[in-house]
């Protein structure tokens, strides 16, 4: 046994947890010079930090990426030969969550967006969990548009930057490709990397268009881009020159970009073609994902999360309330929620189950069930 090897274990971690919340320099004198830090998700994507140097650099990246994190050891088991087994969990809060959920300005959340952003204006570098690959992407957009949409009133010249991306790479009909090459695809899920490149996505193209609309209402660089005029009016001609999505994911981000036009009142025919999407939804409101994992279900609060929304006029209340119980009732007990399809690597399991957290409270919050 040695008492000494297990004590200094417990330093560690507590000046660790000092670094991030006092800015303490204690964590950066107990390291070896040697040390090799190997965090889980840098061992997930193959990264070892070496040196007290490199250790502090991570921690500095960990903190504009995180409002707060927090080691919580339970148990320190001395395994012999100066080796210590640590059992515990870590708290952690995103950016994302204390703008949505604490009010906090959106500052921290656009500095962690900032990572994923590449030169050409574009966002990339698994900001979509299961596309991890540095090119930019469609799908990065739609998540930066997302975080670009909460932080207002904030508004960002990188949004119309993003604006002037999406139009370098969007087809001559005004829609855009489900996803572009990558030249690696190892960490990238096969529905992402073996898309086609050279058609036009209704999918996709709903999907960022309706997160850029949700920035326009504060951003006015975003709102008269050409880009958006463009691509809005793909997904219209689209929708009314074909029957309504049959795939149920398709269809989610077809109500989104519907729901999110027709309150903006951005296009007139918008409401004619809601309703004709959702006079096809059951009456519970539920769509089964064909193709998906073993029971994976979009529920109706995947498909009208907001209230006071025109889609949620077309959803029975009681199928709203039952779903909200539904949705507290999924809360694990370790505090977040998970997600019923399957990620595509250990690294996005995890990032999914931050974004699913945020995104059920955020729902629950707006219908005052918090």
């Amino acid at each position: 046994m040695s008492p000494e090897a297990v004590e200094v274990a417990r330093g560690l971690f507590e000046a660790f947890n000092r670094r991030f919340t006092e800015g303490t320099r204690d964590l950066h004198d107990l390291l070896d010079p040697d040390v090799e830090w190997m965090p889980l998700l840098a061992v997930l994507e193959g990264t070892t930090y070496r040196g007290a140097d490199e250790v502090e650099e991570w921690i500095e990246d960990l903190k504009q990426d995180w409002a707060a994190f927090e080691a919580k050891p339970t148990q320190f088991r001395d395994l012999g030969d100066g080796r210590v087994l640590v059992l515990g969990t870590w708290r952690a809060q995103g950016r994302r969550a204390e703008v949505l959920l604490d009010g906090v300005p959106g500052t921290g959340a656009l500095g962690a967006l900032e990572a994923y952003r590449n030169a050409d204006g574009g966002y990339g570098w698994g900001l979509e969990p299961d596309l991890r690959a540095p090119e930019s992407q469609p799908g990065g957009a739609l998540h930066a548009f997302e975080v670009f949409g909460e932080v207002g009133p904030m508004a960002d010249p990188r949004a119309a930057a993003l604006c002037d991306w999406l139009a370098s790479v969007t087809r001559p009909d005004g829609g855009m490709p489900f996803a572009l090459p990558v030249a690696d695809a190892t960490a990238t899920a096969p529905f992402w990397a073996e898309a086609d490149h050279a058609s036009s996505s209704l999918h996709i193209t709903t999907a960022v268009t309706a997160a850029a609309w949700r920035v326009a209402r504060h951003d006015p660089a975003v709102a008269g881009h050409a880009w958006l005029d463009r691509a809005t009016r793909y997904c219209l001609d689209t929708l009314a020159a074909r029957p309504v999505p049959e795939f149920a994911i398709e269809l989610l981000f077809v109500l989104d970009f519907l729901d999110t036009v027709v309150t903006d009142a951005a296009a007139p025919e918008a409401e004619a073609l809601l309703a004709r999407c959702t006079a096809t939804l059951p009456a519970s409101a539920e769509l089964s994902v064909a193709g998906g994992s073993e029971g994976e279900t979009l529920r109706p609060l995947d498909l009208s999360p907001w209230p006071d929304r025109p889609l949620r006029r077309r959803v029975d209340a009681s199928v709203i309330e039952a779903d909200l119980d539904r949705l507290a009732g999924d809360q694990l007990p370790d505090g977040g929620w998970d997600v019923d399809f399957h990620p595509y690597s250990p690294a996005a399991a995890l990032e999914w189950r931050g974004y699913a957290t945020v995104r059920a409270l955020a729902v629950l919050r707006a219908h005052g069930r918090l």
